[in-house]
């Protein structure tokens, strides 16, 4: 049920000791670590009492309908390695390679951030002045919300402005491409960008937050964001394969992946444009994030000048309200501190993370909106493998249960919201060689569920879970994941 899915920018990681025996890392090179990772991805749920079932990289590219992925793993300050797998385009034949370019979805929001970090430290704005002050043209509307508070860049940064809008689709290559004052005034596909809440109040995501900060940043630099980017930012760290220009130049077009739907089609037009390029808008490749990541960890352990200052890379990495900092999400504390960024565009799904204290991380990026469960099972495999120890596995306890109490919950329940474009949002449980399975045909989705309770399930392969009741009417009704509310059609 995807359309009730809210991307989690760091996705839990559940590590647990393989199967297969470990290679000795005294003994391996990079080619042995990776045959083994790639042959033992790891599950995000095991059933207690019951052997580990790990999978290999090919089989699962497959299952989950993910044409290509591209990855990269640091260790010891250094990149250690990278591999790239399937094919960039299917209907060219082309294939994955180091160097094919990805749209890095959210991840495009920490390396904007440097932008603004990068001006506060030439004294050019002031991260906790009001940015109307630096705003030119559009400007962020007054309200009662402001009275008393500022939209600041460390909120904006930090998603506690109070600012609307928590992403973006894109735009087809038939549509019209907005500026992104046109974005801001909601005049393109998504609202007005605005505050409806008190800055600093609350965290809530905004997409439509690092856009008024992509605005801030062209009004005080007097460029636009992708030039400003190429030139202070990307080119300094050697991101040679990575570009805020949206639309994407022609000239990188071979180079780039095509998008995928979670069908495993290609999507018309092959990507969606972001005129969001703060939000939105990077094409880079996992090499390229590694790099960022070794740039940080240099400046921030003190072992390098960079580009912004020790103190400024202490400062992004603080943790503000929801543990995020000033770009990145934030993990874990002290020496174990992590920062990183998942990413979702339409056909791309990507996820990165590293440790501060340590020159160690991983970046994967998909070409697929199936993308996130994959790459799940690949950096829990990296994560076990170099003993990350980032979390404990979820472990549950399945229970047997007859088909004729299965069969009291099954039938047609119907979602208690209206969803835009759909209407009645009906979803079919029924049984299946005695298992519980609900089919979900709004989004060509099947889950196929174990009972860990009489009225509770878990599908062993997502994680997701229904918990059923009966209503004082004799019906029936099911949570779907502890938030979505479904009533049995009599």
């Amino acid at each position: 049920m995807q359309k009730f899915t809210i991307l989690f920018l760091l996705p839990l990681l559940i590590i647990f000791s393989c199967q297969n025996e470990k290679p000795s890392k005294e003994l391996t090179d990079p080619k042995t670590e990776i045959k083994y990772i790639e042959e033992n991805l790891l599950p995000a749920i095991i059933v207690k009492g019951k052997p580990t079932e790990n999978f290999s990289m090919a089989e699962r590219m497959e299952y989950h309908k993910v044409p290509g992925v591209s990855i990269a793993v640091l260790k010891d300050g250094k990149i250690r390695w990278t591999k790239s797998y399937g094919f960039a385009n299917t209907n060219t034949g082309t294939k994955v390679n180091e160097n094919t370019l990805f749209q890095a979805g959210s991840i495009s929001k920490p390396l904007a951030a440097l932008a603004a970090l990068k001006l506060a430290e030439e004294g050019k704005i002031d991260l906790g002045a009001d940015v109307n002050t630096y705003l030119t043209g559009w400007k962020i509307p007054d309200s009662k919300f402001l009275e008393e508070e500022d939209v600041t860049i460390t909120r904006l940064l930090t998603h506690t402005a109070g600012m609307t809008v928590h992403g973006f689709p894109g735009y087809t290559q038939t549509d019209t491409f907005p500026d992104i004052e046109t974005v801001l005034k909601g005049e393109g596909n998504t609202p007005a960008i605005f505050v409806d809440t008190f800055p600093g109040a609350m965290w809530r995501y905004s997409g439509g937050g690092y856009t008024v900060m992509e605005k801030v940043v062209e009004d005080v630099s007097g460029m636009p964001l992708e030039a400003y980017m190429a030139q202070n930012i990307l080119k300094p760290m050697g991101l040679e394969n990575s570009t805020y220009e949206q639309p994407l130049p022609e000239p990188l077009h071979a180079n780039a992946s095509a998008a995928y739907d979670n069908l495993g089609n290609i999507i018309e037009g092959l990507w969606h444009n972001y005129p969001e390029q703060a939000a939105a808008g990077l094409w880079t490749t996992p090499t390229d994030l590694a790099k960022y990541f070794l740039e940080i960890q240099g400046i921030y352990t003190g072992e390098k000048e960079g580009i912004l200052s020790q103190e400024m890379v202490k400062t992004m990495l603080t943790k503000h309200e929801n543990g995020w900092g000033l770009g990145p999400g934030m993990q874990k504390e002290g020496d174990s501190l992590m920062f990183g960024h998942g990413g979702k565009n339409a056909g791309f799904t990507n996820n990165m993370m590293a440790f501060a204290n340590h020159g160690a991380g991983v970046v994967v990026m998909t070409n697929a909106d199936n993308g996130g469960r994959l790459i799940a099972e690949i950096i829990r495999a990296v994560s076990a493998y170099y003993d990350w120890n980032i979390t404990k596995p979820r472990v549950v306890e399945t229970i047997e249960l007859d088909e004729e109490k299965i069969s009291k919950l099954t039938g047609t329940y119907i979602f208690e919201e209206q969803v835009d474009g759909i209407g009645d949002y009906l979803v079919d449980a029924k049984i299946e060689d005695g298992q519980l399975v609900v089919v979900d045909p709004n989004n060509n989705e099947t889950d196929y569920f174990t009972p860990l309770e009489p009225m509770k399930f878990i599908n062993l392969n997502n994680g997701n879970e229904v918990v059923f009741e009966e209503t004082e009417d004799d019906g029936m009704k099911f949570v779907w994941n502890g938030r979505f509310h479904f009533t049995r059609v009599k």
